[in-house]
């Protein structure tokens, strides 16, 4: 890495958003519960955000690799991203995929369904039937680990 790298990756630059009046107060109460800037807060939450998303900044990451991420965060970012079914299908089946790896659009739109709906689905899938759980969540994701062969939501794979 040269002193020309390290110089640019250490520029700071300066971004603008709009937020809601109720979101901007409850940042100032926050900040100054903490003793802090609002701007510390707002690098705060962006970090979390990098950390928790990190695997779609991994290009390596595709398919069904996906899914996991898209389970954990799944209410959040359809209510917040507002993302449609073909959207999500590009998203997680994006690049030359593999085979083993590429996730059916009738398993995607089972992640932007509402609870009620989501739950009328699974009873309708047979494989879905075999791992029955009373918590909706829990039952996507065990679905999701029997079809394509995932780790447990929060277990990394072992290389």
């Amino acid at each position: 890495m040269t002193s020309q790298d390290i110089i640019e990756s250490e520029k700071k630059f300066i971004v603008s958003m709009r937020l809601n009046n109720n979101d901007r107060t409850a940042i100032r109460a926050m900040a100054s519960r903490l003793f802090v800037r609002e701007s510390e807060l707002y690098r705060f939450a962006v970090n979390n955000l990098l950390n928790s998303l990190h695997k779609l900044h991994d290009m390596d990451c595709i398919g069904s690799d996906l899914l996991p991420l898209f389970i954990e965060f799944r209410v959040d970012l359809i209510q917040n991203l507002g993302l449609k079914k073909q959207q999500l299908f590009n998203i997680i089946n994006s690049g030359n995929i593999h085979p083993d790896k590429f996730v059916a659009m009738a398993d995607i739109e089972l992640l932007l369904l509402p609870q009620h709906l989501l739950r009328q689905r699974l009873l309708q899938i047979g494989e879905a039937l075999a791992v029955k759980q009373d918590d909706i969540s829990t039952w996507l994701e065990s679905y999701f680990i029997l079809k394509y062969g995932l780790n447990k939501i929060g277990e990394e794979e072992i290389e």
